[in-house]
This record gives structure tokens, sequence and C-alpha cells, in this order.
């Protein structure tokens, strides 16, 4: 796909400019503080630690496995509105189903 036709579906919150040599070039930040390579670095560590994703449902530091199933049309529906009944993902029904159904088992 062509990079015209993907901004065109694609909403972009930030532009990218052109890489900026931060020992040549003074970029200060909001604060007044200068942006320097260490401070970058870091800003990006801490920036990719905040989006690794969702908490693990197993341990800290472990990813919660996926399953994928398919369901038909209207059970679909009914997960849906049982979910915005009582304010909850699908996923936490559907864990707590599989839960109870194993337990039961």
């Amino acid at each position: 796909m062509e990079e015209k036709e993907l901004a065109t579906k694609v909403k972009r919150k930030y532009t990218v400019g052109p890489d900026v040599d931060l020992k040549r070039e003074v970029v200060r930040l909001k604060d007044g503080t200068r942006l320097t390579n260490t401070v970058a670095a870091k800003m990006a560590k801490d920036a990719i630690k905040q989006a690794v994703g969702r908490p693990s449902l197993t341990a800290k530091s472990v990813e919660s496995p996926q399953i994928k199933v398919r369901v038909p049309v209207k059970l679909k529906k009914a997960l849906d509105k049982e979910a915005k009944r009582r304010g909850e993902t699908n996923s936490a029904i559907v864990r707590e189903a599989l839960e109870k159904y194993l337990k039961s088992a």
C-alpha cells in the first residue's frame, strides 16, 4: 500500500520530521531543559515501558496467552449486550464463563 493511500486511511497523531543532530542543534523541552541524546534515549525507554500493553493476567512481566474463537453472530450479540449491561469487557465475561465451565467439568 502506498504511503499516500495509508495516510488517507489512518489519521496520524504525530508527524515525523527529519533527524536532528542533538550534539549540534539545541532543542529545548517544554520546561526549558535541553534535549540531549541521553535525555532522548531515556524518554524513548520510558515510552516503550508505558506502551507494553495490557497488564498480565498471569503474573508480572509474564505475557498472558490469547485464545481466538469463532462464534455465531447471535452469540456475539448476546455477549456484547451482557458486557454492556454489566459494564465489563467481553474478555472478562468469556474468562469467567470458561473458568466456571472447566471447574464443573
